[in-house]
């Protein structure tokens, strides 16, 4: 029997794969990280008439109503080419947001204006898995105040899905009195996160997310497509590597042919074989196996952290002085895998949370 990815989803990946292979050149990824907008916005059209919009959306209300297997694949596609457009926070966790925690009424508002790409949503839920520096969420009634550090997916939101600490989910318009961002930087120039700063803003507060399993459940979907978007800039970086050792040489051979090399290359494919089944069996488990969900999302998230970072440490090594040059463009996916070892918790929050999950 065989386990892996169906030809439908291996079909869509590589058409993702081949988009951005084609359009979104290390020269193109540089100008758009030095704010060539329109490029970036022609790279995104690009992929949302692939239909990333519409995938997790139901087909009730115009989406293609695909599991989140699905949304892993074109995470790791979308990884591998270092996508500088929004997808996990806009097209997985907001449709599984609005779509658990929402109400009739307000699936039917916000669901179908996604896959016409009508609205955008950002999505912030730093109160809810790991506040800092005083940023709070308060929500009383129809009105929201505090500062929700880290919302991601920000570049072309209308409406932001911002948690509080209980994991109460509301849906804010960009555009109200009361709301304000700050770009914040961080060292991956691939996407955006934002502060978002609310001062009494008028929130639609998504009718059953009361229930803390719904931000739980959006927590785990997202852990899993940070994990597959890991998996995604390893094997990419692991492939530049091997290019790289096939073509460089030193002492009129291939670097490649260095036994210390080879080991390296060996060593990170090693590394990375089994994070493929364990990513799947994640998002498999997501859909069809709730009991297991939640701690495979941790495990995934928190082993694909450390094995990124391991890989692109050593694929920096592989290509030696040039691997930190601009010129090669490595340290795009070098840096993507940094950040997503912090979004929704580090490795040893994901354990910690891991684990308390055991023992309940």
């Amino acid at each position: 029997m065989y386990f892996g990815l169906s030809e439908e989803q291996v079909f869509f990946q590589d058409n993702i794969k081949k988009f951005l292979l084609e359009q979104l050149t290390i020269d193109s990824i540089r100008n758009i990280s030095n704010g060539d907008k329109k490029l970036k916005m022609e790279i995104h059209k690009g992929l949302l008439n692939l239909g990333i919009n519409s995938l997790i959306v139901p087909e009730k209300y115009g989406g293609l109503g695909l599991d989140l297997l699905f949304g892993a694949a074109v995470s790791e596609g979308l990884g591998y080419g270092v996508a500088t457009s929004p997808f996990i926070g806009s097209y997985v966790m907001a449709p599984l947001i609005i779509n658990y925690g929402g109400n009739e009424e307000q699936k039917e508002a916000y669901l179908p204006k996604i896959t016409s790409n009508d609205l955008t949503f950002a999505v912030g839920l730093s109160a809810y898995t790991g506040a800092r520096d005083n940023a709070t969420i308060h929500i009383n009634k129809n009105k929201i105040t505090g500062r929700s550090l880290f919302v991601y997916d920000s570049t072309y939101a209308t409406h932001f899905l911002i948690a509080d600490a209980n994991g109460l989910i509301g849906v804010i318009d960009g555009s109200s009195k009361g709301v304000s961002k700050i770009h914040l930087k961080t060292i991956d120039k691939t996407r955006d996160l934002i502060e978002v700063c609310l001062d009494k803003a008028d929130v639609n507060i998504l009718e059953n997310t009361t229930n803390i399993d719904v931000i739980n459940k959006v927590v785990d979907a997202g852990r899993i497509m940070l994990a597959a978007d890991t998996l995604g800039c390893a094997q990419s970086m692991i492939d530049k590597s091997v290019d790289y050792a096939k073509e460089r040489q030193q002492f009129g051979r291939p670097i490649g042919s260095f036994q210390a090399v080879k080991h390296m290359c060996a060593e990170m494919c090693s590394d990375l074989e089994p994070c493929y089944s364990l990513v799947w069996h994640a998002a498999h488990s997501y859909s069809d196996f709730s009991d297991e969900s939640r701690i495979m999302a941790c495990h995934a998230k928190s082993h694909l952290s450390e094995v990124g970072k391991v890989i692109a440490k050593k694929s920096v090594e592989v290509h030696g002085g040039m691997g930190f040059t601009d010129l090669l463009g490595l340290h795009y996916w070098f840096k993507r895998i940094g950040l997503n070892r912090q979004l929704l918790g580090s490795p040893e929050v994901t354990r910690e949370v891991a684990a308390k999950i055991q023992l309940s």
